[in-house]
């Protein structure tokens, strides 16, 4: 089966304002990130662990429509 992705349209560009790792089964690690974005509202995204290790809070993100995954400004 495959799983279709709902944010592939979405285009958002945010500062990253936490982070955390969490493995709720033991045995997959999931990283997520906290994002507020230019209106104020904050959107916790899940990301890769390449990049999560590179995000630190304050680091700006994009997400452009099309991309899968966001990617990190500068």
């Amino acid at each position: 089966m495959f799983k279709r992705s709902r944010t592939r349209d979405e285009a958002w560009e945010g500062v990253v304002t936490g982070k955390k790792r969490s493995s709720p089964d033991g045995q997959n690690m999931y990283h997520r990130i906290s994002v507020t974005l230019g209106d104020g509202t904050v959107k916790e995204v899940r990301v890769r662990g390449g990049l999560w290790k590179t995000l630190e809070p304050g680091d700006r993100i994009v997400k452009r429509s099309g991309q899968t995954a966001p990617v990190k400004i500068g």
